[in-house]
């Protein structure tokens, strides 16, 4: 049997007939981080392959086993230990739009905004940031099949094929899903608009690649949405960002972190718009799924400049957790925001929030970060290229 095996790629030989699962402990591979294709399809555990088969073992998060459908009781394409529960191709997806719709309907606590409501109503506009990746693109198309008014956004962000690649990807998906539905796909590249490269900018400050990137794209994300007033800014951040990033904040006792770690943050002021995270009750394991069921292609390569990024041992460390415990990264998460999250919201500073005198983007300072970041690289380094 052929397993090709993704991030890093690489090419194993198993012999077979042999289960699903037998391949993946004869490779030691976590079953709960990974999706199994054959095919095109999905395949559970359980399932038995042929000698001469060939599959792809995809990297994600979470996982388990059951042998018929929840819904119709029909063959099974994914297990979630997690809900206790499999599901086929079709119910798959609609327990995903189930679980998008819990997260945008369920009234928002006094811990999370100002005042109850909805993340979002079908009279806001919204915008997507969509990078190319599993997350944003499913997230986009599950909007988008809602019947919400949501564009898309994607950055160029000049990490040479990897960022080329995930423009041309977002470009596809646009003109299949958003273009027939009147919506669109925004393009902003940081190489012609604000005259740096994320590789770059990071080698002429000596600053984590990753820390100039996130500034960047928050500040571009707000931007684009003022300028083409868009309400509200959605971003793709699932279970699995948001356990890790918790849990990361609570080790260091971020104070401040703590007081934004939730789905919802109202707009503060002019120039903001709110911003909401409305796959949050969704593992990485479940959204790959949903593309990989929906036909929806992405780049499943990570980013070449995310090593030594924290977060992702952190992911690894809660990921071993929820082999032996299904759903303990649901409950940390949901248990902080359901108790917690208020006694960190009190005081996050966002009252003093203002406008960059630069640029008229929010800011808590005279001149906003982005601001400051930029005027350091010019003269530095000359205008990059994609």
């Amino acid at each position: 049997m052929r397993v090709r095996l993704r991030n890093p790629d690489r090419v194993e030989e198993v012999p077979g007939p042999c289960t699903v699962g037998e391949v993946l402990e004869a490779l030691d591979v976590n079953p709960t981080t990974v999706l199994v294709i054959h095919e095109g399809q999905l395949v559970p555990a359980g399932t038995t392959l042929d000698d001469d088969a060939e599959i792809e073992v995809r990297p994600v998060i979470s996982g388990g086993s059951a042998d018929r459908c929840i819904d119709c009781g029909g063959a099974v394409v994914i297990e979630e230990p997690r809900h206790r529960a499999a599901w086929c191709a079709v119910h798959f997806r609609d327990h995903v739009v189930r679980q998008v719709r819990k997260a945008i309907d369920a009234p928002m606590t006094a811990a999370w905004v100002d005042e109850p409501g909805r993340m979002f109503s079908y009279d806001d506009r919204i915008l997507v940031a969509v990078s190319g990746g599993k997350d944003s693109l499913a997230l986009w198309h599950i909007l988008l099949e809602m019947g919400y008014a949501v564009d898309g956004l994607c950055i160029g962000l000049g990490i040479g094929g990897y960022s080329a690649r995930s423009t041309r990807v977002c470009r596809e998906f646009a003109a299949t899903h958003a273009a027939p539905r009147g919506r669109r796909l925004i393009e902003v590249d940081l190489a012609q608009d604000h005259g740096y490269s994320i590789p770059g900018a990071a080698k002429t400050a000596n600053r984590p690649s990753c820390a100039i990137c996130g500034l960047s794209k928050r500040w571009v994300f707000n931007q684009v949405a003022v300028e083409h007033g868009h309400d509200v800014l959605a971003t793709g951040h699932n279970l699995d960002d948001e356990a890790a990033t918790l849990f990361g904040n609570v080790v260091r006792w971020q104070d401040e972190f703590l007081a934004r770690q939730r789905p919802v943050l109202p707009a503060r002021g002019r120039n903001q718009v709110r911003k909401v995270k409305p796959l949050y009750r969704l593992s990485e394991r479940e959204m790959a799924a949903y593309c990989v069921v929906a036909g929806i292609d992405y780049v499943v390569e990570e980013c070449p400049l995310v090593a030594g990024n924290t977060g992702i041992e952190h992911k690894d460390a809660l990921s071993e957790l929820e082999r032996a415990t299904p759903g303990i990264k649901a409950q940390f998460l949901f248990s902080f925001l359901d108790r917690e999250a208020g006694r960190w919201a009190t005081d996050d500073g966002r009252d003093d929030v203002g406008e960059c005198t630069s640029c008229g983007m929010p800011t808590t300072a005279p001149v906003c970060a982005f601001c400051r970041q930029r005027e350091r690289l010019a003269g530095h380094l000359p205008v990059a290229t994609t």
